[in-house]
This record gives structure tokens, sequence and C-alpha cells, in this order.
């Protein structure tokens, strides 16, 4: 199968324009951005974001892309609202669809998919940004690429892309369940991976979410029989 060539890693800064934005949950908001000078990215890869204030004072952070690289022109970004958190909050309080915004990228080696497969994807919470880039991706470029994304969440209302995670995802609550759901309930475990039918010998993992999301993850796939180095993982810290 023909995998997928690593992208240029400008780190030129560029001035993106805001063409839309989505509310996915009451704390998570996509933007899609125009770049004057887009390049496709690998699903995975993130970009970083700069707002500078009248007075020089400058805040940056990084943030997963969540679209295919397939979208030419532009690049979407999902942001969760962190309290306290400088560029988070002014994106989700400040920003509207016309502002221009200076970002650069895209940037990341490691955790990125080439076409790997079977490829098993272990997202909590917000982690599975740079995870949907890579469902997306499959979906239009290798149709048939054997990919399954098992997603934890902790409530209905913290499920983000909740309608386009299709019948490649399998959903578990760990805190609360919708009415009437008769899916998995709890943490990531053992049986939701068996469940996956990802062939440890052949798959390569992807783990994304908070630190203990990553480490807990990381653990399962080690006992599920996947080789170290077919388990990459993605941390997100507590700043944004």
């Amino acid at each position: 199968m023909e995998r997928l060539t690593p992208a240029p890693r400008p780190g030129r800064w560029q001035i993106g324009t805001v063409t839309r934005i989505v509310q996915e949950t009451p704390r998570v908001k996509s933007f899609r951005i125009a770049l004057p000078e887009w390049t496709p990215h690998l699903p995975g890869q993130h970009y970083d974001v700069r707002l500078t204030a009248p007075d020089g004072y400058r805040a940056q952070r990084s943030y997963s892309v969540a679209s295919s690289p397939l979208d030419e022109g532009a690049i979407e970004l999902t942001v969760d609202r962190l309290d306290d958190g400088e560029v988070s909050g002014y994106l989700h309080d400040v920003l509207v669809v016309g502002d221009r915004i200076e970002l650069r990228g895209p940037f990341a080696a490691f955790f990125v998919w080439r076409g790997e497969t079977p490829a098993l994807l272990l997202g909590g919470g917000s982690g599975v940004v740079p995870l949907m880039a890579m469902l997306r991706h499959k979906r239009r470029a290798l149709p048939d690429a054997e990919m399954r994304l098992l997603y934890s969440v902790r409530s209905p209302e913290e499920a983000i892309y909740r309608d386009e995670l299709g019948a490649e995802t399998l959903l578990t609550y760990s805190r609360a369940a919708p009415p009437g759901w008769r899916g998995a309930t709890g943490r990531l475990d053992a049986a939701l991976l068996a469940a996956a039918a990802i062939d440890p010998a052949r798959g390569t993992v992807f783990a994304c979410g908070s630190h203990g999301f990553a480490e807990h993850a990381a653990r399962l796939a080690l006992d599920a029989g996947f080789a170290p180095e077919r388990i990459r993982t993605e941390r997100f810290g507590p700043t944004g």
C-alpha cells in the first residue's frame, strides 16, 4: 500500500484567516483557517499559534490539526478551552470569522500516520483531535485501510465530532452514559481493545490524551501484545 510522504516543516510564521468556527462541545471549538502558504501536513502533526499584545507580550501554544491534508489551502484546529489558558481563552472568547491569526507549521515527525495498517487509535477527551485527522484522511485517501478508533469521554456532551465518529469507532462513557445507552461504559480496558479486532502482531497503535490516559492506553496495548516500537503516544499537558 502506498504510504503518505512527510510534508515540509516550515518554521516561518504566516497570517491565516478564520473562515469557519464550529462549537463542538460546551468547551471545544473547531477553527477552519485559510493559509496563504499552505502545505499538506501528515495526520497527527500540529501547528503553533502565537498571539501578540499591543505592548509586545506574546503567548504561544501548539494545536493538533484535525483536518485531512487533502483539504487544500486550509487547516482545521480543534481547541479545548482551558481554565486560565491564555491562547485557548482568546480563541474561544474573542476570535470570530474573518479575523486573522499568526501561526506556523506543520510540525512533528513521530506521532503521525503515514498509511500504516492496521491502525488502532486510542483517544481520551480532546486527545481525539489528531486521531480524527487520521480517520478523516483514511476515509478519503485509503478507504480500504484497516483502522479502528476507541474513544473515551466522560459524558455525552463532551464527545467531540459526535456526528463524524462512524462505524470505525467504539465509544465508551467513563462517568455518565446517555439514557438507553447499550454500548461500553467505564475506562478504556482490555475488553474494548479486543473488541476493536486489530491484530497486535501487525497493528500500530496511536494513543492520545492526558498524561494518565496515554500511560494507561500504552500499558493496555503492551498487555494486548502490541510491540513497544508500534505504540506511539501523544500527551496533552495542562497549558493551552
